[in-house]
């Protein structure tokens, strides 16, 4: 290998690489399920995180809309007010 280049770190089977002994093998397997997982994992958070951030905004948007609406009926029940107090003067 030439001076300077980084060894490129080749993918073995473990079941058919010579000179392995079993034990070697459940190891190096037991490491790449852990690997998988700890991916998974990431990939997960990530999600969860997205579908956090919308149930939030939803829920904001219908608490926002709520007090939006109640604050139209009070302005409604005030306008109905006036015009019964109007019909009563008229």
């Amino acid at each position: 290998e030439p001076r300077g280049e980084a060894a490129v770190a080749r993918r073995i089977d473990p079941a058919r690489e010579p000179g392995l002994s079993p034990e070697q093998r459940r190891l190096m397997a037991e490491v790449e399920r852990v690997q998988r997982q700890r991916a998974l994992q990431r990939r997960l958070r990530g999600r969860n995180a997205l579908l956090g951030i919308g149930i939030g905004a939803v829920v904001l948007g219908i608490y926002g809309y709520t007090f939006y609406s109640v604050s139209q009926e009070r302005f409604l029940d005030e306008l109905e007010q006036e015009a019964e107090a109007a019909r009563a003067w008229a």
